[in-house]
C-alpha cells in the first residue's frame, strides 16, 4: 500500500496541501496588516468574519487533502466570556494543529515562528502569545500575556494551550505545565483521539521524524480523528490559589475522559531516562524520583548549571564531612520542608541521620546534564580524589552508584580493566583514556553482570515504541502513595 500511494496519491495529496495553505496565505497577510491590540479587542468586522469563514475552509481543505475526509467533533465549544482558555491534550502530533485552525484560537508560540515564510503569516493571524528564547524574562511575559487576555471578560479571543508541554504517545497524560491555571480562571477541558487501525500520527523524540510521519500520513486512505470539548471546569478557590493542584484536577478530568491513566512524570523526566551518554540509567533507578524533588524544592531548569557550579565548590570545602538534616538545609539555602525531608532520605544510605552531600551533587549533575556522563564522572573525580588526583574502587562504586541511582553495583571488573598498573587507585585521565578507546564500558562492565537477565532488570534503552520509556508504566497509580525509594539502601 505504501509503495502503491507513494508513487500515486501521496505527490497529489502533497500539492493540494501545500496549494490550499499558500491560498490562505494572502487572506491571512491582508487581514493580519495595521492589527493591534485594541483593536483586537473589539468585535471582529464584517470583512474579517468573511476572511475568518475563508480561512477556516481553504484550512478544512488542506486536511481533508491530507486524508481527514471528516473530523468528528463532540460536545460544544464554549464562548470566550465562558472559558477563556482551551487546554488540549494528549499532545502528539503536529496533526493537533487541526483544532487550531478549526476554532482560529490563539496559541503560543516561540517568537521565532513568526518569521517562516507562509506558515508564519498564518500564525500571526490567530493573534498568538509569543515566546522569546533569548529574552531571560520570557517565561514571566509569557504568563503575564495568558493572565491579560484570559481575564479580559471575552473581548480576547481564546487561547489554546497543550498543557503537556511536549509531544507523547497517547499511553497517559503526563504532568501538566501550571502556565494555563495560573490565571484561576475557568478552562474547557478538550481532548483529542486518533482512533486509526494503523497509528501514523505519533510524533515523538523517538520513533519516526516528522517527514517520515507526513510521508506515512498521507500515504493513508483515510485518517480519522476526534475532537470532543468537554464541559467547563470551574475552578475551586483553593485551586485559583494553587495552579499545580488545579492543572492535576484538570489532568484528571481529561484522562477519565480518554480512558487513560496519568504520571507524574514529565518531559525532562524522560529526557533523563533515555539520555544518550555512555552511562545510562537502569529501570529501576531513583534519579526520577529526585528529579521531581529537585523541581519542587524549587531549582529552576534555566539556573540549574548556575546551581551545581556553586553547590560543587561548596562541596569540595567540605570533602568527606557529612552532614545532618539541619546543615543539608543550610547548604541547599533552602528552609527544612516535606520535599527536603524526601530528598535527604534518598541519600540517607544507613538511615543514621547523615549523608554525604557529594553524592547530591554527583545526582544533580545527572539531571543537569543526562547526556555528558564524562563531565559528570569528571566532577565525581574532583569530589571525591586524594591530593595526589586519585579515587579507590569503593570511591569508585559512590560515584557510579549515585550517578546511575541505585543500591547496589559491582565495580571490581569496570576499576580493574581501568588500572592496568594495578595501582589500586585511578586518575580521571587514566578514567577518560579507558572511556575513550571502550566508549560503551558500562554495557560491557556493569550492566552486563548487574542488570542482565538474572537480576530482571532492563535498561532504559529497552524503552517502549514512540517516546514513553519502560520505567514510566502507568499502570500502578497508587505508586506515589509509597515511601520513597533509598537509593544507597
Amino acid at each position: 500500500q505504501i509503495a502503491f500511494m507513494t508513487l500515486t496519491l501521496f505527490p497529489v495529496r502533497l500539492f493540494f496541501a501545500a496549494f490550499m495553505m499558500l491560498l490562505a496565505w494572502p487572506f491571512a497577510f491582508i487581514a493580519s496588516m495595521g492589527s493591534d491590540e485594541q483593536e483586537l479587542e473589539k468585535p471582529l468586522s464584517w470583512w474579517r468574519k468573511i476572511v475568518d469563514i475563508l480561512l477556516k475552509a481553504i484550512m478544512r481543505m488542506m486536511w481533508l487533502a491530507g486524508g481527514f475526509h471528516w473530523i468528528n467533533v463532540k460536545g460544544r465549544r464554549a464562548l470566550p466570556a465562558e472559558a477563556a482558555i482551551l487546554t488540549v491534550a494528549p499532545h502528539s502530533s503536529y496533526f493537533d494543529a487541526i483544532p487550531v485552525t478549526m476554532t482560529f484560537a490563539s496559541i503560543v508560540m516561540k517568537a521565532e515562528s513568526k518569521d517562516i515564510p507562509v506558515w508564519g503569516t498564518l500564525i500571526k493571524y490567530i493573534r498568538p502569545v509569543f515566546v522569546s528564547r533569548s529574552d531571560q524574562d520570557s517565561r514571566r511575559k509569557t504568563v503575564e500575556e495568558i493572565k491579560k487576555r484570559a481575564q479580559s471578560d471575552g473581548k480576547w479571543p481564546q487561547i489554546m494551550i497543550f498543557p503537556e508541554g511536549t509531544c507523547t504517545n497517547r499511553s497517559c497524560l503526563i504532568t501538566f505545565k501550571p502556565g494555563a491555571f495560573i490565571p484561576g480562571v475557568p478552562v474547557q477541558p478538550v481532548v483529542l483521539r486518533y482512533p486509526n487501525k494503523l497509528d501514523t500520527i505519533t510524533w515523538t523524540w523517538q520513533g519516526p521524524g516528522a517527514l517520515e510521519i507526513l510521508w506515512l500520513t498521507l500515504c493513508q486512505f483515510h485518517n480519522s480523528v476526534e475532537i470532543e470539548f468537554l464541559p467547563v471546569y470551574i475552578p475551586s478557590e483553593e485551586e485559583r490559589k494553587n495552579p499545580v493542584l488545579y492543572a492535576n484536577n484538570v489532568r484528571r478530568v481529561m484522562a477519565e475522559a480518554l480512558g487513560v491513566s496519568v504520571t507524574d512524570y514529565t518531559f525532562e523526566d524522560c529526557q533523563l531516562a533515555l539520555a544518550e551518554g555512555q552511562l545510562r540509567l537502569p529501570s529501576d533507578t531513583c534519579l526520577l524520583e529526585f528529579a521531581k524533588l529537585v523541581r519542587s524544592l524549587g531549582l529552576k531548569p534555566e539556573t540549574l548549571e548556575g546551581d551545581l557550579n556553586r553547590y560543587a565548590a561548596s562541596a569540595m570545602k567540605m570533602k568527606n564531612e557529612k552532614v545532618d538534616l539541619k546543615e543539608f538545609s543550610a547548604y541547599l539555602e533552602f528552609p527544612v520542608s516535606h520535599t527536603l525531608e524526601s530528598m535527604f532520605a534518598l541519600f540517607d544510605e544507613n538511615e543514621d541521620g547523615i549523608i554525604d552531600v557529594r553524592e547530591f551533587v554527583i545526582a544533580l549533575s545527572v539531571v543537569c546534564k543526562p547526556s555528558k556522563t564524562l563531565e559528570t564522572i569528571k566532577l565525581a573525580f574532583q569530589l571525591y580524589q586524594s591530593e595526589n588526583g586519585t579515587i579507590t574502587e569503593e570511591d569508585l562504586a559512590h560515584v557510579l552508584k549515585t550517578a546511575m541511582g541505585v543500591s547496589q553495583i559491582d565495580v571490581t571488573h569496570l576499576f580493574r580493566a581501568v588500572d592496568e598498573e594495578e595501582k589500586r587507585e585511578i586518575t580521571y585521565d587514566d578514567f577518560y583514556r579507558f572511556a575513550e578507546l571502550h566508549p560503551h564500558f558500562a554495557e560491557d562492565y556493569l550492566y552486563a553482570d548487574q542488570m542482565g537477565a538474572e537480576s530482571g532488570l532492563e535498561t532504559s534503552s529497552l524503552s517502549a515504541p514512540n517516546g514513553i520509556c519502560t520505567d514510566f508504566s502507568p499502570e500502578n497509580t497508587e505508586g506515589k502513595n509509597k515511601p520513597l525509594q533509598k537509593k544507597l539502601n
